[in-house]
């Protein structure tokens, strides 16, 4: 639990305004280009801690999902990884740092929603490919289970903390793409048509 923690700690720090408001001041231009691939390097590096205390201590057997529905859930949980890189894909306007600081009234390209692929059925497909990760172990022991659980809490709470910052960052235009499009199930409010 320690482990998870420091890691929520460290990825909710250099996920914050603040953490990325001084970025841009030491690197200027340079934050943009060098902060995705620093940010995702250090979640690596922050989790690995925790994944090697639960291959040494994994805790006791919970269950162990036969096959073929083993196999089942594993291709389910690759399918998922698969969302994360397209949902940067899509959206990588998102994710600039200098777009996030300015907020909605930002005319430039950067300042546009811009839906397209997956975020035209799922709000936020980061959330959903961390939940269909992790529920869809096929084998849970109690460790496993309390980290599960932990976990989940911090995605849910960090995709409400993203969907605010979203619509500081893009105002009306959210809102209205949030009342079209769920945040974690697909097709559920429907789908955001090119022509919406």
């Amino acid at each position: 639990m320690l482990s998870l923690v420091t890691f929520a700690g460290i990825h909710s720090l250099t996920a914050s305004l603040r953490f990325k408001r001084l970025l841009v001041r030491v690197l200027g231009d340079w934050a943009d280009r060098l902060y995705l691939p620093a940010y995702s390097l250090v979640s690596v590096l922050t989790i690995l801690p925790l994944m090697y205390l639960l291959y040494r201590n994994p805790g006791r057997v919970l269950y162990k999902v036969p096959s073929p529905w083993r196999w089942l859930m594993i291709c389910g949980q690759l399918i998922a990884g698969l969302l994360a890189p397209g949902a940067f894909r899509d959206a990588p306007h998102r994710f600039k740092i200098r777009s996030q600081l300015s907020g909605p009234q930002v005319s430039e390209a950067g300042g546009s929603l811009k839906i397209r692929g997956i975020y035209r059925r799922v709000r936020d497909p980061f959330l959903l490919s961390g939940l269909v990760m992790i529920w869809l172990t096929p084998v849970m022991t109690v460790n496993l289970l309390i980290i599960y659980l932990l976990a989940t809490i911090y995605l849910f709470l960090g995709s409400l903390h993203w969907e605010t910052r979203l619509v500081a960052q893009f105002g009306d235009e959210y809102r209205e793409y949030r009342k079209r499009v769920h945040r974690i199930i697909p097709g559920l409010k429907g789908s955001f048509k090119e022509s919406d």
